[in-house]
């Protein structure tokens, strides 16, 4: 929501995302080949699939997020836990729901917890419209090298990083039975590439996150300098980029051009180190990981990463500004969970979503739920399953809808809904 237009976006993070890992895989791929070929992938593969693969995934990556990062994905959690009663009655004051269409505990998870990574499964293999129901129909290799975390959230353990969260709902679970007939997969196993994706997460918020404070001009590049030569002051890479204002600093330019050279070289200069960092990981563990035995993110423990995020935590999150911006959001959204939970579950016929609505309010903003989420939920391909009856596909039309937003969106529809009487509830 920055007014500053060369701040970053989501979409402009994805796409910085996806060319470093393009950048890693071609490192790790030709020193790597042996493991690769073993895989039963040829030499052109680098371009016809390695490549491929890596942009998809960090295209991708980061699609199920809801507005506001992760602040909404603790906002959304907290609604359902502050509502708890939808798991188990037709109404907060009202008679339980039958058995079959109550929430089991394992489930829900899937919404206390909620989080953006099986969000983003279910948009590109459900929600986005197909003739045939299989959203962007991406391949097994594509989705499975998106699965940051491949375990179901009643498998998650705190004390794994891979499996440290759910990486599909239940909903997905049959994609990902399919991913894993075809890729050889089993529960808990990453796919190899999964970890470049995971890395090039990393480098771009630690690296990029700290370049938007400087264009805000929240910091200057010297004081990020005088930051890093505090914490790594024998760092080759601190020494590069002090070695470079130095000299920057013996032309006759202007401060501002000055500023902007600095700049550029810290994000030249700490990117590369980075991927590099990343890159020689890979290939130490590269036994490991093709095996499914490696456990830790490639940029654990890297004190460069570590300190570049602590720099954006002191001068960007903990800004005022941004911290009003995260506010204003948890107070939106949880209004929004409030008005769309009317608006889908307020109805004549509870067996049948897409049922006449009992209020003007709760139509006008039933109306307002993108068409193809309401197909996927009215849809009875999961009510054979226990505990995903009419209740947890009406859960799920709520955060597919929620979670669907832009942080502006979100706002401007907050602000819109304040004018219709009782749409946050009475």
């Amino acid at each position: 929501m920055d007014e500053n237009d060369s701040v970053r976006t989501r979409l402009t993070h994805s796409h910085e995302v996806a060319n470093l890992a393009r950048s890693i895989g071609t490192r790790v791929f030709l020193s790597n080949r042996e493991h690769f070929e073993r895989s039963l992938v040829g030499a052109e593969a680098l371009v016809n699939v390695i490549h491929p693969l890596l942009s998809a995934a960090g295209l991708g990556h980061d699609l199920g997020n809801p507005p506001f990062g992760h602040q909404g994905e603790a906002a959304i959690g907290n609604w359902f836990k502050r509502n708890d009663w939808v798991f188990s009655k037709v109404t907060a004051r009202g008679p339980a729901l039958s058995k079959a269409e109550q929430i089991p505990k394992k489930f829900q998870l899937e919404f206390t917890k909620f989080d953006g990574n099986p969000q983003a499964l279910r948009l590109l293999t459900k929600l986005q419209t197909h003739i045939d129901g299989v959203g962007l129909d991406l391949s097994a290799a594509t989705l499975a090298s998106g699965l940051k975390y491949p375990v179901s959230f009643a498998n998650a353990d705190d004390n794994v990083p891979t499996k440290k969260k759910g990486g599909y709902f239940s909903s997905e679970k049959h994609v990902v039975a399919w991913v894993r007939e075809a890729t050889g997969l089993a529960e808990g196993q990453r796919h190899p590439l999964t970890w470049i994706m995971e890395a090039c997460d990393d480098i771009a918020y630690s690296v990029l996150d700290v370049d938007d404070v400087l264009k805000k001009g929240v910091m200057s590049p010297d004081d990020v300098l005088v930051n890093l030569r505090r914490n790594l002051p024998k760092d080759p890479c601190v020494i590069k980029i002090r070695d470079r204002f130095d000299s920057v600093e013996t032309k006759t330019l202007r401060p501002e051009a000055q500023r902007d050279i600095k700049i550029q070289y810290l994000r030249a200069f700490l990117i590369e180190a980075l991927v590099t960092h990343a890159s020689q990981e890979f290939d130490n563990n590269a036994d490991a990981i093709f095996s499914f035995r490696h456990l830790d993110p490639l940029m654990d423990n890297n004190r460069l990463c570590e300190s570049l995020k602590r720099i954006a935590k002191t001068y960007a999150f903990n800004n005022s500004d941004v911290l009003k911006t995260e506010a204003l959001g948890a107070a939106a959204l949880s209004d929004l969970m409030s008005a769309f939970w009317i608006a889908i579950s307020d109805r004549t016929d509870f067996g049948n979503i897409e049922s006449r609505r009992k209020t003007a309010s709760a139509k006008y903003i039933f109306s307002l739920i993108s068409p193809n989420y309401i197909e996927q939920a009215a849809s009875d391909s999961l009510a054979r399953s226990p505990g995903m009856g009419v209740r947890y596909r009406e859960l799920r039309l709520l955060t597919d809808m929620v979670s669907g937003m832009t942080d502006t969106f979100a706002i401007k529809l907050w602000t819109n809904l304040k004018a219709i009487p009782h749409a946050y509830g009475t």
